[in-house]
């Protein structure tokens, strides 16, 4: 997963020759819709070419296509504006510039990793006449033997015309910096970085008061978290010390008083309580497959917060895989041991459904957006080899390692150990109000936990489907932590609900009425996607709803099995206390 040779810390000597790859370029609205840089029709460098191979998984998933510019540079040697090359701008070429100056094409480039972005072109006020931009005026800063920093100009404006020689030409500068190497990835965190220079104080103001409302959003949430913890903490104490008050009492009379009087509540379900789910096969993989997307979701952030890893292309997608893979075990065991406990049989098919229901589910996703990126000629299309090793690491990786957490969960924990007996006839439900039945909690279940996320939420998908780099991961895990208690406390609340009405079918319940916050994200991303951003097409736009699909489904399932193991563990305590003939 990772690659052989790391380039991250080259250390030059003067002369020695520094590489500029050209990556993709593509639409500015459209940041997933990338080409490669040489499918417009620009000319190469007279410079040997230097082949080129994906370092890592992550790279060949996000579309990385580095391709020799073909640009002599060396390390501290100063170059003067120098023609590289020509284009015969014939009109094909020429309405291929025009498309992409009609649609604001912008290109990226790396410097020893150091990503450095470009406007293809530009037009005049009316739209008729367009200009390409001829010069790259790179000015790199070194600091010791290294490099540290990269800025790119675009000078030389030029009419498209057909028929006629467009001259290609660079120039580089170099001087000393005071930035460490380091720390030569912070100014890219700022979200003054695209903007011109002339309005930099503006959005320095902008960008501090985005800072405030990141951590009044959080401050916001950590008072709704102690704010619903101390009301569930209040209700289901006193409630419950009433509930076991009367049940006392009802053990000190004697049969005819207790046939008399009026018995309801939640002790009523302690035979059916523990009945195994509705389809628990599905149920338990689902539990399996959400603690495992809360086991990645914790590590990849822990090493996000150690390791700064938006400094290395494709690294954050590449851990993740990685840890997911590393992860299967959390699967097989929860899910294998609670589908013992509810007295399933078939494990192994249980085992593969556990397995592969994500991988499925992502690579399902992939491979369907993939055919529109092979039928746009995108970056993004997958090549096979990438398809044949993810194919491998599920194969070879993710199932065995589920297979062991399986047998584990089922030798370990998977002997049922529930404080009352089951009993062998379901005890019918009785009708209640409109708003007690499962569909309603189900659907209201998710308000709350979707709104502890809410500004988070817009800061992740401004990183994403943006030009923003998301660095604030300590955010990110504290906002985790507030969406698990959030989350724990709603289905408690509406478990009790649930078992006080006398209908015992909480385990979907608690599962369904957490995992429906994925519902309202998605929803909040079809506001994001027509009211925050420009994006267009059709590729974008499957990429966007079909990932968003995915993402909120995972983020679903992970709440949901949260709120169940929670609510499993209430539902075992307040059984437990109570005494049962």
């Amino acid at each position: 997963l990772y690659p052989t040779t790391v380039m991250y810390c080259t250390l030059y000597t003067d002369k020695e020759e520094v590489v500029l790859w050209m990556n993709t370029v593509g639409p500015y609205h459209n940041r997933q819709e990338t080409y490669k840089y040489f499918s417009l029709p620009f000319c190469v460098g007279t410079k040997k070419t230097i082949s080129h191979y994906h370092e890592t998984l992550g790279e060949a998933l996000q579309g990385v296509e580095l391709e020799f510019s073909g640009l002599d540079i060396k390390f501290k040697d100063e170059v003067m504006q120098t023609t590289y090359c020509e284009i015969e701008l014939d009109k094909a070429k020429r309405d291929a510039f025009v498309y992409a100056i009609r649609n604001h094409y912008w290109y990226q480039m790396y410097i020893d990793d150091l990503p450095i972005w470009g406007i293809v072109g530009e037009a005049d006020e009316n739209g008729e006449d367009h200009y390409l931009w001829t010069y790259k005026k790179l000015e790199i800063g070194f600091n010791g033997n290294r490099i540290v920093d990269v800025n790119l100009t675009s000078e030389g404006k030029v009419k498209l015309v057909p028929n006629t020689r467009i001259a290609m030409s660079y120039s580089v500068k170099w001087k000393k910096s005071d930035v460490k190497f380091e720390d030569r990835f912070d100014k890219y965190l700022d979200p003054s970085f695209f903007q011109h220079r002339v309005t930099n104080n503006l959005f320095k103001h902008l960008s501090w008061i985005s800072q405030c409302i990141h951590w009044f959003s959080i401050f916001n949430s950590f008072m709704m978290v102690i704010f619903l913890v101390g009301l569930v903490s209040m209700i289901l104490m006193r409630t419950l010390r009433k509930d076991y008050a009367r049940y006392s009492k009802e053990e000190e009379m004697d049969d005819m008083d207790r046939d008399l009087g009026d018995e309801y509540g939640w002790k009523q379900v302690h035979g059916d309580v523990f009945r195994p789910s509705s389809h628990p096969m599905i149920f338990s993989s689902l539990i399996g497959s959400g603690c495992q997307i809360f086991s990645v979701s914790f590590i990849v952030i822990i090493v996000a917060m150690i390791e700064d890893l938006y400094t290395e292309r494709g690294s954050m997608l590449s851990t993740a895989i990685f840890v997911y893979a590393a992860t299967s075990p959390v699967n097989g065991y929860f899910g294998g041991s609670l589908y013992a406990k509810q007295g399933g049989r078939r494990w192994i098919k249980q085992m593969f459904i556990g397995a592969f229901l994500i991988p499925a589910m992502v690579c399902g996703t992939a491979f369907f957006i993939n055919f529109i990126a092979m039928y746009y000629h995108a970056s993004r299309a997958i090549p096979f080899g990438t398809m044949v090793a993810v194919c491998c690491i599920c194969l070879f990786v993710i199932l065995p390692l589920n297979l062991v957490g399986t047998i584990l969960g089922r030798n370990l924990s998977g002997q049922p150990n529930f404080p009352c007996r089951v009993n062998a006839v379901p005890r019918p439900i009785p009708e209640k109000k409109w708003f007690m039945e499962p569909a309603v909690i189900v659907c209201l279940g998710g308000i709350l936990p979707f709104g502890s996320i809410f500004i988070e939420m817009y800061f992740i998908f401004t990183s994403f489907w943006a030009y923003k780099i998301y660095y604030v991961y300590g955010f990110m895990m504290l906002v985790l932590v507030i969406l698990c208690i959030v989350t724990v406390c709603v289905t408690i609340v509406c478990t009790y609900f649930l078992l006080n009405a006398e209908d015992y079918r909480w385990q979907w319940t608690s599962f369904l009425s957490a995992a429906s916050t994925a519902v309202y994200v998605y929803m909040y991303s079809f506001y994001y996607y027509f009211f925050k951003t420009k994006m267009y097409g059709l590729f974008q736009t499957s990429f966007y709803f079909g990932y968003m699909a995915v993402f909120s489904t995972s983020l679903g399932i992970m709440c949901g099995a949260v709120g169940y193991v929670g609510t499993s563990a209430f539902v075992r305590k307040i059984y437990t206390n109570v005494k049962i003939d």
